[in-house]
């Protein structure tokens, strides 16, 4: 199946879990729960994260959990050469919405890619082999191919599809924390 037609499929498998919110909260602890406890996020002092759309996996309390445990936290601001930086985020962080919907920090500081230890990443389909696909734009596909830090992704079971061509483009993410 072609990568479009996934995250089609994706999308819409995203935005059922979203019509049922018991289910997807019940997923996001079990899944959050996993992650706290992993060594990747205990050992990791500068973690960058998204601000998701609404169907997306709700990151809330990866930032409480952070910010309670001291931790750098970042998020992703889209540039002008279609590259994403990271910025610090605090509990003051003011955010603006793109014309993609997704709202970022406006007045964080920023953090180069170097100084990161552990990248979340976001999709719409993975394979348990930790492939993804992203909303299309390849702001992750290039940002992947620059950065040597720890990767995860934080995925609902109804996001995995096993069958697509790999491209030689495509890196997958070291960890998945599936429910």
């Amino acid at each position: 199946m072609d990568k479009a037609r996934l995250r089609k499929i994706g999308l819409a498998n995203l935005k059922w879990l979203h019509q049922h919110p018991a289910l997807k909260e019940q997923k996001e602890q079990a899944i959050s729960l996993e992650l706290f406890q992993d060594p990747m996020w205990q050992k990791a002092q500068t973690i960058a994260i998204t601000k998701p759309l609404d169907f997306e996996f709700d990151t809330h309390i990866l930032l409480t959990e952070g910010w309670s445990a001291e931790k750098q936290l970042l998020m992703p601001v889209t540039n002008s050469e279609r590259r994403l930086t990271f910025h610090q985020v605090t509990p003051e962080t003011v955010f603006e919405k793109t014309a993609f919907g997704v709202e970022e920090p406006v007045n964080g500081l920023e953090v180069g890619i170097d100084k990161i230890d552990l990248l979340v990443v976001p999709g719409i389909v993975f394979t348990r082999l930790g492939f993804r696909i992203g909303f299309g734009g390849g702001f992750y596909d290039r940002l992947l191919q620059q950065y040597q830090g720890e990767t995860c992704s934080l995925v609902f079971s109804e996001q995995i599809q096993e069958h697509w061509t790999i491209e030689s483009f495509d890196l997958p993410v070291k960890r998945l924390f599936i429910s």
